[in-house]
């Protein structure tokens, strides 16, 4: 195979394989249900409301193949035996504690794809620059991460995934899927390929390359340019790249993270008015970010925010207007939590019969 980021062929035909998605939100549900369509044995580690209605009903998925079905076994434990590929697909905060989870799964073969937001904590793994083997303190502040797994079955992810959770087990999502997969070496392994195929049968649109940091920086700069002011602003992805007023800010956000990418080698192959109108293009969509403050949940700004100012800090690179929306997102964010806390421990009073 070419070493061409854009090549997709392969010289075989993929086969049946034993799948763990590891998180069954939006993106996990996605790559359950097209895994499962394609023909390979998935499981699914869930929790929650989301393990129940996977257990009662399967899993429902509205895309633009249409809708498809999948009833993937599903456990709140490990209980699958060992698999082909684990897709760890938790936000950034949740993979300290899903790691050791998933260590009965994982064999001496077992290939492991984070696909979380942001940057990972395996960004410095045979990174082969000055900071390699280095972490990043904001996504795994004791190394625990890099600990947790084996580095050399791991392989790196970039999903330009949008999809939504309408109700548990059910997920829709509007825009085409791409999924973009590389070795942390940049070597073009079999086992990337055969992953690669994997996907690429299931009806996403699959990449191997051999510069996968090239397609985080890519992904990491949508995340930081649209992520925490979403949380600020409420606003979908066609306002703030569309909005004059708001289409400014994510300008300047964009060229500050731009030169962080520069600084560590990164080729970021989409010019910024570009990213702007893919960006306007995808239509009303809520960013992941708003999605869980809209329902309470901790925001992803360690590894989308925090994690870029660090980087940006080993090169002495300021990032004035970043930094300034990244600490406000944080701040509607605890107080949006604090307010749902509120409510929950006083409930408003029932209204009274007239």
């Amino acid at each position: 195979m070419s070493n061409d980021p854009a090549d997709t062929t392969v010289s075989t035909s993929p086969v049946p394989l034993r799948i763990c998605i590891a998180g069954a939100g939006a993106i996990g549900g996605t790559l359950a249900v097209r895994l499962s369509a394609a023909g390979h044995q998935v499981s699914v580690l869930a929790r929650g409301q989301t393990l129940q209605a996977i257990r009662e009903g399967g899993l429902t998925l509205h895309d633009l193949h249409g809708t498809a079905h999948a009833r993937p076994a599903a456990d709140d434990q490990p209980s699958f035996g060992i698999q082909d590929v684990i897709f760890l697909c938790a936000k950034s905060q949740d993979m300290s504690a899903l790691l050791p989870q998933i260590a009965p799964l994982v064999g001496s073969e077992t290939v492991v794809i984070p696909t979380n937001n942001g940057v990972p904590w395996w960004y410095f793994h045979r990174e082969g620059g000055r900071f390699d083997g280095e972490t990043v303190k904001a996504v795994d502040p004791d190394g625990a991460l890099f600990r947790a797994v084996p580095l050399a079955q791991l392989i790196g992810s970039v999903l330009f995934i949008t999809a939504e959770v309408e109700s548990p087990g059910v997920i829709r999502s509007v825009n085409p899927h791409l999924m973009v997969l590389g070795e942390p070496s940049g070597e073009m392994s079999e086992r990337l390929l055969r992953v690669r195929a994997a996907v690429e049968a299931a009806g996403i649109e699959a990449r191997a390359t051999d510069r996968i940091r090239d397609k985080l920086w890519t992904k990491i700069i949508a995340n930081i340019s649209t992520n925490p002011l979403s949380v600020i602003t409420q606003g979908t992805l066609e306002q703030l790249y569309g909005l004059p007023e708001l289409r400014e800010v994510v300008s300047q956000i964009m060229r500050e993270t731009l030169l962080v990418a520069s600084s560590y080698g990164a080729r970021v192959d989409i010019d910024p008015l570009t990213f702007l109108q893919l960006g306007e293009a995808m239509g009303a969509f809520r960013t992941s970010m708003l999605q869980d403050l809209e329902r309470g949940r901790p925001l992803e700004l360690a590894a989308i925010g925090d994690a870029v100012l660090e980087m940006a800090e080993r090169f002495a690179i300021p990032m004035p207007i970043t930094s300034a929306i990244v600490s406000l997102a944080r701040f509607r964010g605890e107080a949006a939590r604090q307010q749902r806390a509120q409510q929950d421990n006083n409930p408003l009073p029932a209204a009274k019969a007239a």
